[in-house]
């Protein structure tokens, strides 16, 4: 056997069965991920949408679905429905029902837009996304959190929330919901049933707050400095 021969015959020896066991290592890890239906329209499971800033007052904070969604609700909106590529949606999850929002973290390829029509505004543009933190067949806690994207010049919600609570942008999060049973492609993914519709708002900015402390403050020293004084 010749130097190549012998050459070809440890490359072939040593590292295809490394690289076959990398590739099936990595395929047992992702299909050890539980799988979900990225979908907030789901026609008999869910219908359910994100709304702008209410028109009477942007600051105005609203969840619930409304009598036309699905299931169910009783929340009314003033707000268009968001449309199009202005605005972004990041789902966030952590592994267990019932988990804080602090414990929630960025599904990393969840990022996405939204859908435009008169049926599809205000839903999210849909995918299959696989949970890292949640193991097939578990159960896992979710928020969509939403933002205006500023041209598409914020990527992430890591950059949108310090400009939400400054006071720069609209956004909002929807209320924290469980989902069971996370699915494979073989088992179909689980939907996003306990979803519920929510608005983006706007957040006074801080100078607002400081403004109106200044002022009670004032007024109240102005009431002690008025109240008359009775000598005995």
């Amino acid at each position: 056997m010749n130097r190549v021969s012998n050459r070809t015959y440890l490359t072939q020896t040593l590292w295809l069965p490394a690289l076959v066991c990398l590739l099936l290592n990595s395929a047992h890890q992702l299909s050890a991920q539980g799988q979900v239906n990225y979908s907030i329209r789901t026609t008999g499971i869910i219908v359910a949408h994100v709304y702008g800033p209410e028109l009477s007052n942007p600051t105005i904070v609203k969840v619930g679905n409304t009598a036309l969604e699905t299931p169910t609700g009783t929340q009314t909106y003033t707000g268009d429905l968001l449309t199009g590529s202005g605005w972004s949606a990041e789902l966030f999850a952590a592994f267990g029902p019932g988990q804080p929002e602090s414990s929630l973290n960025p599904v990393a390829t969840s990022i996405t837009s939204f859908r435009t029509g008169a049926i599809l505004a205000g839903t999210i543009a849909t995918s299959i996304q696989w949970i890292p933190v949640v193991p097939l067949g578990g159960t896992g806690t979710f928020q969509l959190r939403v933002w205006d994207n500023l041209g598409g010049t914020v990527t992430e919600w890591a950059m949108a929330e310090p400009l939400w609570l400054n006071g720069n942008i609209a956004a909002g999060k929807s209320i924290v919901f469980d989902i069971d049973s996370l699915g494979t492609p073989l088992t179909f993914p689980a939907d996003m049933v306990n979803f519920r519709s929510f608005n983006t708002h706007m957040i006074p900015e801080p100078s607002t707050f400081a403004l109106a402390g200044l002022g009670a403050a004032g007024l109240l020293l102005f009431r002690r400095r008025s109240r008359p004084r009775h000598f005995g």
